[in-house]
Formats: structure tokens, C-alpha cells, sequence
């Protein structure tokens, strides 16, 4: 299934796609009342009593009639892995693989949904305002201490993330420079991980303008998914709905030669194979 969430007038919701008719089926009713977002629907392990809601109903709402908000826009963790890929970093340049994993945290309000305004940072923040295209670990089950080997038990789902990042304010701290206001964005949807073969086959192209500037795969990860949910379940409790994002490639501006920071005016698209593709264009503040 690919599941959205989204504003429409005042209502705020969730809905499962449908590709061949562009819409999607809302979810309302008694099954709203159980489970108010998609959080919910994993905390109460009900993705397959979803399934079996929608089974049959019409799609009602065109998916160019909505505001698209990030899947898991109510995560109580957003979790986001850094120097995940062989490239140059885009802060301290040439540098080797990191020996442990990089961590930092998004907070509200730094995160929009697919097709909504990446908001362009105040001079001079804006000189250094990059882009990263990422696969995003969505949690249907929780954990502390998971072995790697029991790790996709605990991935209920993939999305995508624009871990959105000003690369002068980076120099300061991680998260200062990765929290700026609707620098980043995450969507369309999720897909459950049972529409996946295999995870570690996955590719990403981002698109900057339609030109193509980063290109991977999965495989390509210096900490392979298993290892990234290991780590941090060790010191963090692992819930239904946290999110995982886990790195990007050679390609974002910062680590460009020379260097290519994003502009008001330009159109990233972000695809991962399986999941489809977030959109977003920088907008003034």
C-alpha cells in the first residue's frame, strides 16, 4: 500500500493511493475514530485492517485536490544518519569514512510535504542552502537493543526524504544547520515494506531542475540498513512511527566541485525505485 497524509480545507487525514486512477481512498469513519494518522495505524499493528478497509471502496480524492503533508508528520522521533555514502563532505571536504555513526535530529516545523515551498533561508544563510535526497526507515515495531538479523522486522515501511541543509550554519552545529524552517521535505507517501523485493536493490536519482546530480543504490551504504537500526536502538526506544533517514550520496551541492547551492526558482525531484517521488521548489520567504 502507499499511504498519505494530507490537508484539505480544515481536515487533516490519511489515504491509500491509488496509482491507476490518481486519487486515493480517505480514511474516515469508525476506522478514523481508532486510528487518527498513519502513526496510529502502526502503533495499533492495523496496516493489514487497513487493507482490508479499503478493500472495494472507489478512490474519492484526486491527489491534485489536496496539500500533501509529510507521511509521519506526527513522528515522535525524526532521526537522520549523516556521511552515510562514500563522497566528499560537504562541510569539511575530503575526509575519510567515518568510523561510527552520525546522528541528528529534525525538529517541527523543518520538514514540509511533497509539492509544498521549500522556504528559501534570510541572507546569508541562503548562499549555503542545500539539498540531499535519502531513503527513509519508517517503524511499525518497536524495539530496544534489535539485532540486526530481526532489523526489517522492525520496517513497516520506506518514504523519502530532502534532508534540506544550510552548510554555514552546519559549521556551527548539526543541528543548526540541518533545522532550518521548511528547508527540508519528506513524502509523497510511505509504502509498506511488503510492496518492496529487496531493500538493498533500491536506486535514488535526485533531479536538480531536471538534470540528474545524485545517483545510488542501497548496496552503496557505508552502515547498511540492519546496522543503522541496531545502533540506534541502542540507546534509543524504537516506537511505532519514528522515522529513520539514512543518508545521501556524492552529488549535493556542498559536495560538488565547484560547489552548487540551491536558488529560489528550483525544481528538486527526489526518486527512490518502489516509492515514487517527492517534488518540491524553493520559494521566497
Amino acid at each position: 500500500m502507499k499511504i498519505l497524509s494530507y490537508k484539505l480545507g480544515d481536515d487533516i487525514g490519511y489515504g491509500v493511493v491509488n496509482d491507476a486512477e490518481d486519487a486515493f481512498i480517505p480514511v474516515d469513519g469508525e476506522f478514523k475514530a481508532r486510528c487518527r494518522s498513519i502513526r496510529e495505524v502502526l502503533e495499533q499493528d492495523a496496516l493489514a485492517d487497513l487493507k482490508s478497509w479499503i478493500s472495494g471502496q472507489p478512490a474519492r480524492i484526486g491527489l491534485d485536490e489536496i496539500s500533501f503533508l509529510p507521511p509521519l508528520y506526527d513522528a515522535e522521533k525524526v532521526i537522520c544518519i549523516g556521511v552515510n555514502y562514500p563522497k566528499r563532505h560537504p562541510v569539511e571536504g575530503d575526509i575519510p569514512p567515518p568510523e561510527n555513526i552520525s546522528m541528528f535530529g529534525k525538529f517541527e516545523g523543518s520538514v514540509v510535504g511533497h509539492l509544498e515551498p521549500l522556504i528559501y533561508p534570510p541572507s546569508p544563510a541562503c548562499e549555503t542552502f542545500d539539498y540531499e535526497g535519502e531513503l527513509v526507515l519508517v517503524i511499525g515495531k518497536e524495539g530496544r537493543f534489535i539485532e540486526k538479523e530481526n532489523a526489517f522486522d522492525h520496517i513497516a515501511a520506506y518514504t523519502i526524504m530532502n534532508d534540506g541543509s544550510v552548510r554555514g550554519w552546519q559549521k556551527h552545529s548539526v543541528p543548526a544547520g540541518k533545522n532550518f524552517f521548511a528547508a527540508s521535505a519528506s513524502g509523497p507517501w510511505i509504502v509498506t515494506a511488503d510492496e518492496i523485493d529487496d531493500p538493498f536493490r533500491m536506486t535514488l536519482s535526485t533531479r536538480l531542475n531536471g538534470e540528474r546530480v545524485q545517483h545510488t543504490t542501497v548496496g552503496q551504504m557505508i552502515f547498511n540498513i540492519p546496522t543503522l537500526v541496531n545502533y540506534v536502538s541502542n540507546f534509543l526506544h524504537l516506537k511505532p512511527g519514528d522515522i529513520i533517514s539514512t543518508g545521501s550520496p556524492e552529488g549535493s551541492g556542498g559536495s560538488r566541485i565547484p560547489q552548487r547551492f540551491l536558488k529560489v526558482g528550483d525544481e528538486l525531484e527526489i526518486e527512490w525505485s518502489g516509492i515514487g517521488i517527492l517534488k518540491n521548489r524553493v520559494h521566497a520567504a
